[in-house]
């Protein structure tokens, strides 16, 4: 049995890498430290700590346009285009300046033959031209601040159309104006109700017609602010429009659809400053199925595929990622009105015991709260309603009272439960004057609490007044169409409030400069080659990573020897530069306990090796370590995030179980331990089947230098595998059994 070498988290571990130069907080990815100017705004990793938010007031809101192509010609695709700037222009109040070298005029407005003949610096120029490279060359000696190509034919066409994108970036970054596009549209300028007011939802597509589900949510009363369709992406990308959304005063939420992300860092950035702020990020994000095209050798290169990180990335942060634009719509217009909850409890509220049992049973499944109402609480409700109907939660009216006051006190005497922080009443279908006069009850009850009411209106018909006017015509009513988009928003609803209560910004408190670790790890690092496992175990042992006690032997003479000093039982293993799985070649010997034993073991390893021609740098001889759960941690790289870190069940079984979590650095101690929860195998770390507790505290150790290592070594770690990471019984650590480590 080993020792512990580790104490809490809190207190002894912390002491203990701050003695030795590190932090139990880290980040991102490469070797160099920033230069001393920049040690405030860089991470160890070089990477950025805080994204500028840029000013796109004179983007929305310009004071003078130029429109570059401009026509009114009869047919022609740029005067449909023309004609709606012109409109948008005068509804923002700016003044516009149509660009033609033929025309005098466009739509009766003076027309200017060329950039340089503009009466003055515009805010915003928007080319109608199919190749925008020379415009902007222009455009930069006029200080022009904003420009929005339509142009398509780019990186969405293939390797020509990425080197010409290419070619309009290095114009954009040269000429110092922010692009919007290519290949992006008029959702921009779109026409916004002005009469409707509360918080509004700023929307952000890569497809402009994939969010047209959002923008008619204005027909429904529900504020609309802003719409960046942001196509291509070769300057301005979604990051940037939501660290400026997270800003604007007016704006109660953010939903995205999003086909790919350019910078994984800046997207990040972006949605930790959504979530400082207290802003609820929204996304579609098309890729579920996008397996990624890594090859690896370690098993958690296997485990996790580009949108399993992504998918990760977005839940660190606060992102609420969704399926359908339905539950995009829905979302994130409850999350733009409702007020902050004042408990997790969800009641459900019904005019049939079916209807209730059903709602019920799904959002439990979805992980929704459902009190039990107390004794003296059903008492009440029974007032009003019969002792035969259930009424604990859910609550069962059997037909709301439609003739007198009855349905209002059983609406107000459930809102005033402490218990209860969601009403939800699902109306499957209208049943007039019952559904009307519930309808009618709930809307004023909601006009007098804080807390969240939602309704379902299950009608395929959508025409009733009921829901028309009663229901739609409420800010303080949730309204739904289905028990599945009610649910979606819900569960996001609670969980933005719990995230965003406990947020501490995993930036704030990722390190500068390297540590001692980081200075031992180089010198173990060879560019281009897979370690040894001896090698990788003294990578490991240099971030403070415990390993069994072992030493590396060239005779059957020195393994007789260092078992002895070991300790039997022993294990013994081939060790080697190109060695990965070494159980499958027969290249792992365990349980040995005689120095006979030992002998012919090495005998074995070096002669299987020999006949499969594979170069050793000798045997390992270990101290055996049993009695524990096997886990795996590791890193492995991604093309937009750089490095991750990954945590599952570990042993043979690891990838038939593909059991893990991934997390995108920085991180800290709350994220590592949720990792775990999120595991299926979760409950062997708690002890089943009269197995102790695991020592988690040394788990979570572990992913944290881990992760630390990660960020040091980011530029010349392609993967590292801890397979399997014994994690012994509770006060008595963790140990690396196994390690395999890639350089790039």
């Amino acid at each position: 049995m080993l020792g512990s070498t580790h104490g809490t988290l809190t207190t002894d571990f912390r002491a203990r890498v701050e003695a030795c130069g590190e932090t139990p907080r880290t980040a991102v990815h490469s070797t160099t430290a920033p230069a001393d100017g920049d040690a405030a705004e860089l991470d160890v990793s070089g990477r950025p700590l805080h994204s500028d938010v840029p000013d796109l007031d004179r983007f929305f809101r310009p004071e003078s346009v130029a429109v570059i192509g401009a026509s009114d010609a009869d047919g022609r695709p740029n005067t449909g285009i023309t004609r709606q700037l012109i409109a948008w222009a005068g509804r923002v109040g700016a003044r516009i300046h149509p660009v033609h070298p033929t025309r005098a005029t466009v739509f009766g407005l003076p027309c200017h033959a060329s950039v340089a003949d503009l009466p003055e610096q515009v805010d915003l120029a928007v080319l109608l031209v199919s190749d925008p490279v020379p415009v902007i060359e222009q455009l930069a000696d006029t200080k022009v601040k904003f420009a929005v190509a339509f142009a398509s034919g780019f990186a969405e066409t293939g390797a020509a159309g990425a080197a010409a994108q290419a070619r309009l970036t290095t114009a954009v970054q040269r000429s110092g104006l922010r692009l919007l596009g290519p290949n992006t549209n008029l959702n921009a300028f779109e026409e916004f109700r002005e009469d409707l007011d509360g918080p509004a939802i700023a929307l952000i597509t890569q497809s402009g017609h994939q969010g047209r589900p959002v923008y008619t949510l204005q027909e429904l009363g529900i504020r609309l602010s802003h719409w960046a369709p942001t196509g291509n992406e070769a300057d301005l990308e979604t990051s940037d429009f939501i660290s400026y959304f997270a800003e604007q005063p007016e704006v109660g939420a953010i939903a995205c659809y999003v086909e790919s992300l350019k910078d994984g860092r800046q997207f990040l950035l972006a949605a930790d400053r959504a979530a400082r702020n207290g802003v609820p990020v929204v996304a579609v994000k098309v890729g579920r199925t996008e397996t990624g095209a890594r090859t690896a050798a370690s098993h958690t290169g296997k485990l996790t595929g580009a949108d399993t990180v992504v998918d990760a990335a977005m839940r660190q942060f606060g992102v609420i990622r969704v399926d359908g634009l339905d539950e995009l719509q829905d979302t994130a217009a409850l999350l733009a009105r409702a007020r902050p909850p004042r408990t997790d409890g969800v009641v459900v509220y019904s005019i049939s015991g079916g209807t209730g049992a059903h709602f019920s049973d799904l959002a439990t499944e979805a992980g929704l709260t459902l009190p039990t109402l107390s004794a003296a609480k059903q008492q009440e409700l029974h007032q009003w309603i019969p002792d035969y109907l259930g009424v604990a939660n859910p609550i069962d009216n059997g037909g709301h009272p439609v003739g007198d006051w009855r349905g209002r006190k059983i609406i107000d005497a459930i809102l005033a439960d402490p218990s209860v922080g969601v009403l939800i009443c699902p109306i499957t279908g209208p049943f007039p004057p019952m559904s009307d006069k519930l309808a009618q009850d709930l809307v004023d009850a909601a006009e007098a609490t804080d807390k969240l009411v939602c309704v379902i209106w299950g009608s395929p018909i959508g025409t009733e007044e009921a829901y028309r006017t009663t229901l739609l015509g409420s800010s303080r009513v949730a309204t739904f169409r289905t028990f599945g988009n009610c649910i979606t928003a819900v569960r996001a609803y609670l969980g933005h409030h719990r995230f965003t209560a406990s947020y501490r910004s995993p930036f704030d408190d990722a390190p500068r400069t390297p540590s001692p670790s980081f200075r031992k790890a180089q010198a173990l690092m060879r560019p281009g080659q897979q370690l040894s496992e001896h090698a990788a175990k003294q990578l490991l042992r240099a971030y403070g990573i415990r390993v069994p006690r072992e030493q590396l032997v060239t005779s059957a003479a020195a393994a007789v020897r260092a078992a002895g000093l070991v300790g039997y039982p022993v294990v013994m293993k081939a060790s080697g530069p190109q060695l990965g799985h070494k159980t499958e070649l027969g290249l792992v010997k365990i349980g040995l306990t005689s120095a006979s034993q030992i002998r012919d073991a090495y005998r074995e390893l070096t002669d299987i090796a020999r006949y499969e021609n594979i170069p050793l740098d000798g045997v390992l001889v270990c101290q055996m370590v049993e009695r524990g759960v096997e886990m795996v941690v590791g890193v492995t790289q991604d093309d937009l995030f750089g490095p991750t870190v990954t945590v599952g069940l570990g042993g043979v079984l690891v990838e038939v179980l593909h059991d893990a979590a991934v997390r995108v650095p920085p991180f800290g101690e709350d994220q590592a331990r949720h990792m775990l929860t999120e595991l299926r195998g979760h409950p062997l770390l708690e002890g089943v089947r009269g197995a102790p507790p695991a020592d988690v505290d040394a788990l979570v150790e572990v992913i944290l230098r881990v992760q630390r290592m990660a960020l040091e070594l980011g530029d010349v770690l392609s993967e590292l595998d801890i397979n399997p990471l014994m994690v012994l019984p509770r006060g008595q650590g963790a140990v690396a059994l196994d390690a395999l480590a890639i350089c790039r």
